[in-house]
């Protein structure tokens, strides 16, 4: 889907500025061009299209509905279903955490989703199927989704709405009130151009963290060597699952870039249970996210939630250190 963006930044980066892409400076700045330019355009489409959910279906409606309807905690299995369904990346899936909480749905749901995204997705999972066969591939899906699931169910219980940034509380307010005194009668054209215009400052509103955020991902993407912790972490002893897990947390990749590493620091010793704790960790929380979302979250909010992820991809390194 994204092919033509990935062909523009090999084009701007070696053929106009002529930077090897086999130098460090050309595959951070290749990356840095084609992950800045995914996220924004992911932004815009997603928040326009949230934006249309709302012209139609006021967020009061969807909060009502979703307390009416007793799901018993099957909201957030689908949402880290959904999760598992998007091949993105912890800071691609920033955009879609941001349109959710903007189209209202309760914060744990949103949570969910935003946990299994970059954990699992279709592309990883034929990777791992081929490097480290079917076992293994199930254990590594079936702990995502349930990561996702238990971890949106906790984050949920504690009430965190509060936490938002005055931002969001502010989209947050200026939706309810559009609902409640926007005509029912209005055609698609005639909302079109406020729901274009409220997409356009949302990304206005978050491009420099964007940037940032993604500028800090391309340094660790071009510069760290893949044998940097490998060589640390084969020792198999207890203490190595926490050490991965927290080396990990502030790297940035997607799955589908990771797991060709994770096969290299099994080749070296490194055990599969504490090398796939590594790969969620890598995936699933970074130093680039934790900026993006700066925008929509307060620091302890954000504190909190990559709190709650580290420790049950810990518990999970161990788990999976027992089973496979």
């Amino acid at each position: 889907m994204f092919d033509w963006i990935q062909n523009f930044a090999d084009w701007l980066i070696n053929s106009v500025f002529g930077i090897s892409a086999e130098t460090h400076l050309g595959t951070a700045l290749n990356f840095f061009v084609y992950d800045t330019l995914k996220i924004l355009i992911l932004l815009f489409i997603i928040v326009f299209l949230m934006g249309i959910v709302n012209a139609y279906f006021p967020i009061e409606k969807l909060k009502d509905y979703l307390h009416r309807k007793k799901l018993y905690g099957l909201e957030y299995f689908f949402a880290s279903i959904f999760g598992a369904m998007t091949p993105f990346c912890s800071c691609s899936s920033v955009p879609l955490f941001i349109g959710f909480v903007q189209g209202g749905i309760p914060l744990g749901v949103t949570f969910a989703f935003l946990i299994t995204s970059p954990l699992v997705n279709e592309v990883a999972i034929a990777m791992f199927i081929g490097l480290f066969g079917w076992k293994a591939t199930l254990i590594y899906a079936g702990s995502g989704i349930l990561l996702g699931t238990i971890g949106g169910w906790l984050l949920g219980k504690f009430n965190l709405e509060p936490l938002l940034s005055d931002w969001v509380k502010k989209i947050l307010e200026h939706n309810m009130q559009q609902g409640q005194y926007q005509e029912e009668n209005l055609s698609f054209r005639q909302r079109l151009p406020e729901i274009t215009q409220s997409a356009w400052d949302i990304v206005k509103g978050v491009l420099w963290y964007v940037i940032i955020g993604i500028a800090i991902g391309a340094a660790m993407h071009g510069y760290v060597p893949e044998n940097f912790f490998g060589q640390y972490l084969g020792g198999g002893e207890w203490w190595t699952v926490p050490v991965a897990v927290l080396f990990a947390v502030p790297m940035y990749a997607n799955a589908a870039g990771i797991v060709p590493v994770i096969e290299v620091f099994v080749a070296k010793g490194v055990p599969l249970g504490t090398a796939i704790a590594f790969m969620m960790a890598t995936v699933g929380l970074s130093i680039p996210e934790a900026t993006l979302l700066k925008k929509v979250m307060t620091m302890k909010l954000i504190a909190i939630y990559f709190g709650v992820v580290t420790l049950f991809i810990i518990l999970s390194g161990f788990l999976f250190n027992m089973l496979l």
